[in-house]
């Protein structure tokens, strides 16, 4: 039971690799097609999305993926996020359906990407339906924000702000530092197939639920939170944001707080946000200029107003 476990979830990690450049980089691509015409690869949403695709099936539960699982040749950190990524939309939800929404954060959050400390690696960003207001990012590059979050949010900086911090998270390993990485990686080059056989099957499963708990349930340590706070706001300030959007959602979320404890919430998952925001302000001196740079409360709206109720 092990072994097919850890089958199906590389295997369903193969699938997302190959079609996370649907959330990448904000533009408008074009699908390759075969001679007759046909699409060879449809974009994840769109395959999430209908009920009737194998893709969506599995994710409700329906069917089940069969067939071995050949060699991943993409990074290890990007094959364990993917599989992590799969139960974060079982967790908060399927993605929002709303091309234009996604895009226009995928937009947000690759600018902020592309001047954080690891912008040489292809970012996610996925909205999804949920009233828990969160955001979280698995290894490798994939973020979640969901819709309740977004709800919250009042302009393009806030957005910003809560993205680089995510983004943070990745550029720094949060996750994987978290665990116990080293003992499961000793003696593997890569994920494979082969190296998922016996006790490294079994260790590899124990990793991804160790991960689960951090990132969905307990949330990470509290310096690396501080961190990506940092992080955040120095990301930000680079990228042409007011750096203080950050602290605007979090004194916004504190002042909510007492209606959304529930367990999966920002609130569950994150320190205390009277912390946080006072180790962001003690960091404001470092941008004297940072009430000239963009806030775009009205751009912001008119995406936020396509957010299902």
């Amino acid at each position: 039971m092990v072994k097919k476990n850890v089958i199906i979830c590389l295997v369903w990690a193969v699938f997302l690799f190959f079609v996370g450049a649907v959330f990448a980089d904000g533009e408008n691509r074009t699908v390759k097609r075969d001679h007759s015409g046909n699409l060879q690869l449809a974009g994840l949403l769109d395959q999430l999305l209908n009920p009737e695709s194998k893709e969506s099936k599995i994710l409700s539960g329906a069917v089940s993926l069969l067939g071995s699982a050949s060699e991943i040749d993409n990074k290890s950190e990007r094959t364990i996020g993917e599989s992590l990524a799969l139960e974060g939309f079982h967790r908060y939800g399927l993605p929002v359906k709303d091309k234009a929404l996604q895009k226009y954060v995928n937009l947000v959050g690759n600018a902020v990407a592309a001047n954080s400390e690891r912008p040489g690696i292809p970012y996610n960003f996925v909205v999804v339906e949920s009233p828990l207001q969160n955001a979280f990012s698995c290894p490798g590059g994939i973020i979640f924000i969901s819709s309740g979050l977004l709800k919250t949010i009042k302009s393009e900086d806030q957005l910003a702000g809560i993205l680089a911090h995510e983004v943070a998270h990745v550029g720094h390993k949060h996750a994987l530092k978290s665990i116990q990485r080293a003992q499961f990686f000793n003696g593997v080059g890569k994920i494979t197939s082969a190296t998922m056989e016996g006790e490294k099957g079994k260790e590899f499963e124990n990793m991804i639920g160790g991960l689960q708990d951090t990132l969905f349930d307990k949330g990470l340590d509290q310096n690396m939170e501080f961190e990506a706070d940092r992080s955040a706001m120095e990301t930000a300030y680079r990228t042409g944001y007011d750096p203080n959007g950050l602290i605007q959602v979090l004194k916004e979320l504190k002042r909510i707080q007492s209606k959304s404890t529930r367990k999966g919430s920002w609130f569950s998952t994150h320190p205390p946000l009277q912390q946080r925001i006072q180790k962001c302000q003690a960091q404001r001196h470092q941008y004297p200029d940072a009430k000239t740079l963009a806030h775009l409360p009205d751009r912001f709206q008119k995406y936020k107003n396509r957010i299902p109720n």
